[in-house]
């Protein structure tokens, strides 16, 4: 059974970091291109950034581009978003996915974690 769970999520200032951690279990993480999503209240979920599998090619959205950083630790099984410069229309709830190399869509989701940044 695949899982996919969230953490590092809270409260911070506009300009301030977070570190998202999302750690997968029956799957392996180096295996998958593993993504961050995000949905703000009222609006459509959004792509914010992946890492493919392997060669660990990231991508961005343009919003986040500069900003934030995706990462993967294969021993850990775990990967993690680095978020710095945050801006009040980053708040969020973020969301870990996973897609198999076979699919053309994330068919692993987490439950999320809330990232809001104050002005």
């Amino acid at each position: 059974q695949v899982q996919l769970v969230e953490s590092g999520g809270g409260l911070v200032q506009a300009g301030g970091s977070l570190r998202l951690s999302c750690a997968a279990s029956g799957l392996t993480v180096s295996s998958y291109r593993m993504a961050w999503f995000r949905q703000a209240p009222g609006k459509e979920r959004e792509f914010v950034a992946s890492i493919r599998w392997g060669a660990s090619n990231t991508y961005y959205a343009d919003s986040v581009k500069g900003r934030f950083t995706i990462s993967r630790d294969n021993a850990k099984n775990t990967v993690y978003l680095q978020m710095s410069g945050l801006k009040p229309e980053d708040t969020a709830d973020y969301y870990c996915a996973a897609r198999s190399p076979t699919y053309t869509d994330y068919k692993y989701w987490g439950q999320g974690t809330q990232v809001t940044v104050s002005s």
